[in-house]
């Protein structure tokens, strides 16, 4: 059948059968230690994907991601353990809490480009961390952080087990990815794209660059929330050594060994970061040097990532007769 709806090429055909088998891994007897692994890489995916927005979607350097994480984790912990509110109850606060610190911070920095941008991020998520240490209002539990945190519940089901969190962090990495798609389709998008490109050329013709930075910066930002309460919820206590600079490097190689601005890249990165150590974790300390060696081959091999982004080429309009 072609036409309006032609079939699917075989690329998308093979990309659906692994997916479908990738979700059947629980139930095939996976080891439930390998399972939370799993369920640690689709945290991440998560929060690079909302990381890619920023990085690979709109080019700006940024390596304070921990921070929007750490107010959405918190947001939720703090609702739930002092307020006793239910984790999905939670959810759109912690992103929207996320979302509005987001919006203060980058406003006045949205103007800088390149390491500069960098520098300011970085120096964000320590303000962050240093914060939740000290505990001003008390209600961040200091250093110690916040424990018993409930565990979500979907109608009338209780969320307890490493399967049942495999199922809730990949069906919300596939949201998440679907979405994204969306966007990065949209007119939002290919401005974004537009301003990744050339940010001076995107001003020329009329781009308001400063407002769809900033508006980059707040749904990563946001996105970044709801993974703090999908991370809190499945730890169950979380504390400001979670949230340090080291998770936004994490994050940060992620999005550029896997492919910036390729999403099929960026799951790839996470697999590759954080999955790749713990396959190795028999060599103990060693492991860490075989890491290391990955990366140093993979950007003298391929840097440009895992997926290279598809340049985006766009026909032009059809004269008027």
């Amino acid at each position: 059948m072609t036409g309006r709806f032609p079939l699917p090429g075989p690329g998308r055909i093979a990309w659906a059968a692994l997916a479908i088998l990738f979700f059947c891994l629980p139930l095939m007897g996976l080891p439930p230690n390998r399972v939370g692994l799993l369920n640690h890489i689709g945290l991440y995916a998560v929060l690079a994907l909302s990381l890619n927005v920023i990085l690979g979607q709109a080019g700006m350097f940024h390596m304070g991601h921990a921070a929007f994480f750490a107010v959405g984790a918190y947001a939720t912990a703090i609702l739930n353990t002092v307020c006793g509110w239910s984790i999905l109850a939670t959810l759109p606060v912690a992103g929207a809490a996320a979302g509005l610190f987001a919006a203060l911070v980058a406003a006045p920095i949205i103007h800088l480009r390149g390491d500069y941008l960098l520098l300011v991020t970085i120096g964000i998520v320590e303000i962050v961390r240093i914060f939740l240490i000290n505990d001003p209002f008390g209600l961040t539990g200091g250093a110690n952080g916040l424990i018993n945190i409930a565990r979500p519940v979907i109608l009338g089901f209780k969320i307890t087990r490493p399967p049942h969190f495999f199922y809730l962090i990949w069906g919300f990495a596939a949201v998440s990815m679907l979405l994204f798609h969306w966007l990065e389709n949209s007119r939002f998008g290919r401005a974004l794209n537009f301003i990744r490109e050339d940010t001076v050329a995107a001003e020329g013709v009329g781009v308001d660059t400063a407002r769809y930075k900033l508006m980059a910066f707040v749904i990563g930002a946001v996105w970044a929330g709801f993974a703090g309460t999908l991370y809190a919820s499945y730890m169950r206590t979380i504390s400001p050594g979670s949230f340090s600079f080291w998770e936004s490097v994490v994050l940060f190689m992620i999005v550029i060994l896997g492919g910036s601005g390729n999403q099929k890249g960026v799951l790839a990165g996470a697999f590759l970061v954080v999955g790749l150590p713990e396959v190795f974790r028999f060599l103990k300390d060693s492991r860490l040097m075989f890491f290391g060696a990955a990366l140093v081959l993979m950007m003298i091999f391929r840097p440009q990532g895992l997926f290279p982004p598809r340049r985006r080429t766009y026909a032009p309009p059809p004269e008027a007769s």
